[in-house]
């Protein structure tokens, strides 16, 4: 096979490409207020998301980054709400190899929703039982499932590690992500998340923070 003409000026290194975007990141953006260890995060999450503003709007706890870091090294598994949010966590980087689940597509969940009257990715969390103690929690698509997780805790179920709330929407995601950054204040429990007010979310960002979350490498 032959390549097609070459037309346009374009950088064809996926290398090269790689270390530019990211310095371009950084020059671009204002990581002043980002915890100094959680910086290599927003980077990621700006990557994936192509928005060098998204730092005004990122709130970060002070020990995300620790305790995610902590709960994989220690094998934690990672459990997320949209099976887009699983499939973009890069395997390689994880340092146990840890388990990625999304129940989204379990038989129990239909009925679930149908029974409580939600949605079906707020009934999959349900199914997280046990495994949620200690785990990283990635929401990147639906309010209701990060409404439901908060809703769980409050009732208490076991604590996740870390939580990267992320939903993405015009129902319902700036007020879930509101409630996560006030959640310790107004429930008296301190779970490290990582979240972006207003609408704007979605899988690839929830992905990117957790790709960063998984390894310091850059």
């Amino acid at each position: 096979m032959r390549p097609p003409t070459r037309r346009f000026e374009y950088e064809g290194s996926g290398a090269a490409i790689y270390v530019d975007s990211f310095a371009t990141i950084r020059r671009e953006t204002d990581l002043t207020g980002i915890p100094a260890d959680a910086e290599k995060v927003a980077v990621r999450m700006i990557h994936g998301t192509g928005q060098t503003d998204l730092v005004d709007d990122m709130v970060v706890h002070p020990r995300l980054v620790s305790a995610a870091r902590e709960a994989l090294q220690a094998g934690a598994p990672i459990l997320c709400d949209a099976t887009m949010v699983a499939s973009g966590v890069t395997r390689a980087r994880l340092p146990k190899d840890n388990d990625v689940l999304c129940l989204l597509r379990d038989e129990r969940v239909p009925d679930l929703a149908r029974e409580w009257g939600t949605t079906r990715s707020a009934a999959a969390v349900s199914l997280w039982g046990d495994r949620l103690d200690g785990a990283v929690v990635a929401i990147g698509n639906a309010p209701t499932a990060l409404f439901h997780l908060l809703e769980l805790l409050a009732d208490g179920a076991p604590r996740p590690a870390a939580v990267v709330g992320v939903p993405v929407g015009f129902i319902g995601a700036a007020e879930s992500k509101d409630a996560l950054a006030a959640f310790a204040q107004t429930h008296g429990i301190d779970v490290p998340f990582v979240t972006v007010r207003g609408r704007r979310g979605g899988s690839a960002m929830a992905a990117s923070a957790l790709n960063a979350l998984a390894q310091e490498k850059e």
